[in-house]
């Protein structure tokens, strides 16, 4: 027997679920969110630096013009005053050197901005295409277990609260720390008394703001997570209204959003309502402090207090009160702008934080090493050629292994949650070329068979092999390309009607989708299109009924040309008149492949080979339909709808 692996699986997006997301998200405002996301920027360091040395130009430029305000007023203005015939060229002078130095300071800014929106526009696009490449190594169960509309917010919401921290945040954040190193030095220049005064009116005006932060910060983590779930909640609306009308659901369906778009709301009212007191908080706090400096500055100086300042001024002057109090407001202003952001930060760690945790889920584990090769037959053995022959093999090591279709299930035990076994001593043998029917009631495990074939889903127990090797050792990618499938639930794609038949053969040429439309009988309506292959499907082919989907969808798989098709309630959609045209394309395509259907219309297998009734995860009945019949045991009952 194979060792245990029992696989873990979450039912879906319930409590379990929400509990999940909310312990991951106590997790969105730690340092390695912070390091994780400076990651991201470490291509863009040369730009970086440019932003850096135009945001130090911008902030030098507005913290010289307010060191030139004292010298304007106590060296060029004052001594004008009074004067007969006043001489304003030395005014004027030093007027266009204010101006220059503004000039240069408005140009870095326009500069650091710009290329800010470039470096946070590459920097998602980063972020989306790991994001998309990684979830395309997700196994199955993690798509089972969370909502599309909460993964699609992933790519959506969650990255676009990164756009806003990154484009202005982040240079709000590097001009901040600049600006105040450098107003911190030019106010030590003209007056350490006034300045100590300013730096603990500061200090206790971030220790409030740390509070209401404290407390918002929570609000906005639920507030993404409320956001996603709403999101998935209404994608399943939309995908469902027809069964929505047709149950008259509709007055259940309001109710629920309405639920949950009232827990959105108060949470995005109470993060917002704390955090939005910020910025008016900080502003009052701003002016109460410019107050404070004009009467205490104005005190100085009345008083002749001496001034201690690394200038050397002796006294407080009229020009010292006047550039000390722009410095005040250029000391609050990053405070406060920080600050008016702080909600933004919170948003885009708790975005990044659901980001990551998509990252970090584990991918699809897959250790298989025998890949599948091209081959031809030299000398009656086979050789492996990198050029398209249609004759394939598998590579184990040095050896090639053909390709025949032999499928193999050997006592399997399985079960998506760990506890509750779904299939039990499951003993399968499909020899290549013949076709294995599985009937049965809904919730059998019919359908969990062909999931483990295609190693959706890793055993229990038991073993399965596929011309003779074990699937575990298997590469997944070769393994499913030898496989076709037609599934119950159609899914087509934006594109062509030839883009969505040639998606099972990316290789295949036009003239080889057109005679797989043939084979299966789906070229004529095809042909009777607008465009004919070349019209263009959207809404995952709504404009077509469900029979014409699936026939492109069993176009598709005739296409991949594998030894070994698997086809899930297939013709389910199909009404009796075109099953029958359907049927005899189908034959076609089966043959000289071994095929496994999943099939309750019981008349779609009755030309099977073998075809194994379950129940209750167990295989109780086997053999052709007319040896089943003749037993008269559930597979008679059930063609027959005899009650038991």
């Amino acid at each position: 027997m194979a060792k245990k692996e029992n696989v873990k699986q979450l039912g879906g997006p319930g409590r379990g679920g929400r509990q999940m997301l909310q312990k991951g998200a106590i997790k969105t405002l730690d340092k390695g969110t912070v390091k994780r996301l400076l990651a991201y920027l470490g291509p863009y360091r040369i730009k970086l630096i440019a932003v850096f040395i135009c945001i130090l130009i911008a902030t030098l430029a507005s913290v010289a013009s307010s060191l030139f305000l004292q010298a304007l007023i106590d060296d060029y203005v004052m001594p004008l005053v009074g004067t007969v015939s006043p001489d304003y060229s030395d005014l004027l002078h030093i007027l266009m050197i204010m101006g220059v130095i503004y000039l240069a300071g408005v140009i870095s800014v326009l500069f650091y901005n710009r290329t800010m929106a470039v470096i946070s526009q590459g920097t998602l696009k980063d972020i989306r295409d790991e994001m998309f490449t990684h979830m395309q190594s997700l196994p199955i169960r993690y798509f089972d277990r969370n909502t599309h509309g909460d993964i699609m917010s992933h790519f959506t919401n969650d990255a676009d609260t990164l756009r806003q921290m990154l484009s202005q945040t982040l240079p709000q954040l590097f001009s901040s720390v600049i600006s105040l190193a450098a107003v911190f030095c030019s106010m030590l220049h003209l007056s350490v008394w006034l300045t100590l005064l300013t730096v603990g009116f500061t200090f206790l005006s971030l220790f409030l703001v740390k509070t209401i932060a404290s407390k918002s910060g929570a609000y906005f983590i639920k507030q993404q997570q409320s956001l996603g779930e709403l999101n998935g909640f209404v994608e399943e609306m939309v995908n469902g209204e027809k069964v929505i009308k047709v149950f008259c659901h509709e007055e259940k369906a309001k109710e629920e959003f309405i639920a949950k778009n009232e827990e959105l709301r108060k949470n995005m009212s109470r993060a917002n309502a704390l955090s939005m007191l910020i910025m008016p908080f900080m502003g009052n706090l701003g002016n109460v402090l410019y107050v404070l400096v004009a009467l205490v500055g104005g005190a100085m100086g009345i008083a002749g207090v001496v001034n201690l300042s690394i200038g050397g001024e002796p006294t407080v002057t009229m020009g010292t009160i006047a550039s000390f109090l722009v410095l005040s407001r250029n000391f609050m202003n990053p405070i406060t702008q920080v600050s008016q952001q702080l909600n933004s930060v919170i948003m885009a760690m708790a975005g990044a934080g659901r980001i990551f945790e998509l990252l970090d889920e584990k991918p699809e584990k897959d250790q298989g090493h025998i890949t599948l090769v091209n081959v031809t037959e030299e000398n009656g053995k086979l050789k492996k050629v990198d050029e398209k022959t249609g004759r394939w093999a598998w590579q184990v090591g040095s050896n090639l292994v053909p390709l025949k279709g032999e499928v193999v299930l050997d006592d399997v035990d399985f079960s998506y949650i760990e506890g509750k076994q779904v299939l039990y001593d499951v003993d399968v043998y499909a020899e290549p070329g013949q076709k294995v029917a599985f009937v049965g009631a809904t919730g059998a495990g019919k359908t969990t068979i062909t999931n483990l074939i295609n190693r959706f889903y890793d055993i229990d127990d038991g073993k399965i092999k596929y011309d003779g090797l074990n699937i575990n050792y298997i590469a997944k990618k070769d393994l499913r390309r030898s496989l076709g499938v037609v599934l119950q639930d159609v899914n087509l794609f934006t594109g062509t009607v030839m883009e969505n038949i040639r998606y099972g053969n990316l290789e295949a040429t036009d003239e080889e989708c057109r005679e797989a439309a043939r084979l299966v009988n789906a070229d004529s309506f095809i042909r009777m299109l607008p465009k004919g292959y070349d019209t263009v499907l959207e809404g995952d082919g709504s404009g077509l009924s469900q029979g014409q989907r699936q026939l492109i969808s069993i176009a598709r798989a005739a296409v991949a040309d594998p030894p070994c098709m698997i086809l899930d309630e297939a013709t389910s959609s199909i009404d009796t008149r075109t099953e029958a045209i359907v049927q005899k394309g189908m034959d076609n395509l089966m043959k000289g492949r071994t095929v496994f259907v999943i099939a309750h219309r019981l008349s779609t297998v009755q030309n099977a080979d073998v075809i194994m009734v379950m129940e209750n995860g167990r295989i109780i009945e086997r053999g052709c339909h007319d040896r089943l019949m003749e037993k008269k045991g559930r597979y008679y009952r059930l063609y027959t709808g005899a009650i038991d």
